[in-house]
């Protein structure tokens, strides 16, 4: 069955009937699409998360259904883990959320579209949280080495606007934070364009004329990508999550750091081969989320985020074991010096 977001009442229609909807639509369409599912009376899960579908949460509300907007390994498992850490903690000062995202830059139109929003020079939503305000950054704001797991290894990550910063920042503020940061990368090569594009005013997109007829600069280069060997293939595949939680515990200074590992995409394990290590790797908590929601353990009513829809993140990590996908945390901790007067 084919869905024309755009069609309302169509679409509305077609979704009568179900339970729930797995809307895997574009950033640009998240909006329309989730207009849709709370009109058909049904509950909805997203990758993205961008804010677009809190417009609907009184719809949802009117029918007893729960929309959760973000819900594959980024955003969504990475709340997961910063809160599994938040919650051993007295009080938390920082979170650190980072990620790898080891897949071509142009294998689908979503895609695409991803790497040209988060990179958008003049996006409003690229924040981080410090001391109880969300300040605007621009793209490739406070860089940062990560440790990323093997075969990822050391990488220079940047602030994405990313959902984690929003989310979080609500639910850790009865713990007293005071910084939170969402950072990531892709593969080198894609790193090294998006540089370039940026440094040469290219992701602004301005209007050019070809042929007699108009298109953003970067529409063109991004339909160009689309269609490319380049953009469509990359050496390294797969995702890498790095959360790193600083609290306090006992009167003592706690530093969790989490992250995750998976089957590796050298065809060694059935099932995770190249592209595949990557889209599973969005796929299966997406499909988890949606699952648990189908089975009537999420019992909230309107779009939530992650960490309302699960306060308990071991659900999650249980599940994503089942599938190949396994959580590690590592706990550091340094007493602190006390001057007695």
């Amino acid at each position: 069955m084919k869905v024309d977001v755009t069609n309302h009442e169509d679409t509305v229609a077609k979704m009568k009937g179900y339970d729930i909807v797995m809307d895997g639509t574009t950033i640009k369409l998240n909006g329309l699409s989730t207009r849709c599912i709370a009109d058909a009376g049904c509950h909805g899960v997203n990758l993205n998360g961008f804010g677009e579908e809190n417009e609907s949460h009184s719809k949802f509300v009117q029918h007893g259904t729960t929309c959760l907007p973000g819900f594959g390994m980024t955003p969504g498992v990475t709340q997961m883990m910063a809160m599994y850490a938040a919650n051993q903690l007295d009080t938390v000062e920082s979170v650190r959320v980072s990620h790898g995202s080891y897949r071509p830059i142009a294998f689908s139109a979503s895609i695409t579209e991803t790497t040209t929003y988060e990179y958008d020079p003049h996006l409003p939503t690229r924040t981080v949280y410090e001391e109880g305000e969300f300040k605007q950054v621009p793209p490739f704001a406070r860089p940062r080495e990560i440790e990323l797991p093997a075969p990822y290894g050391k990488t220079m990550q940047y602030i994405i606007p990313h959902s984690e910063t929003i989310t979080l920042a609500k639910a850790l503020e009865d713990k007293g934070v005071q910084l939170i940061e969402t950072r990531g990368t892709w593969p080198e090569q894609n790193m090294q364009l998006v540089r370039a594009l940026y440094d040469y005013g290219i992701l602004r997109n301005d209007q050019i004329e070809i042929n007699g007829k108009e298109i953003g600069i970067m529409d063109c280069i991004s339909k160009y990508l689309l269609k490319s060997k380049e953009g469509q293939a990359t050496e390294l595949y797969g995702y890498a999550l790095h959360v790193e939680v600083v609290g306090m515990k006992n009167n003592q200074k706690q530093r969790h750091v989490l992250y995750h590992t998976h089957p590796l995409s050298d065809g060694s394990v059935v099932g995770w081969e190249k592209l595949r290590a990557y889209t599973r790797n969005v796929g299966i908590p997406f499909g988890i989320a949606t699952e648990l929601i189908a089975k009537g353990v999420v019992n909230k009513a309107g779009v939530i985020t992650p960490e309302e829809a699960f306060e308990n993140p071991q659900i999650i990590f249980d599940e994503l074991e089942k599938r190949g996908i396994y959580i590690h945390e590592e706990i550091f901790t340094e007493k602190e010096n006390y001057n007695f007067v």
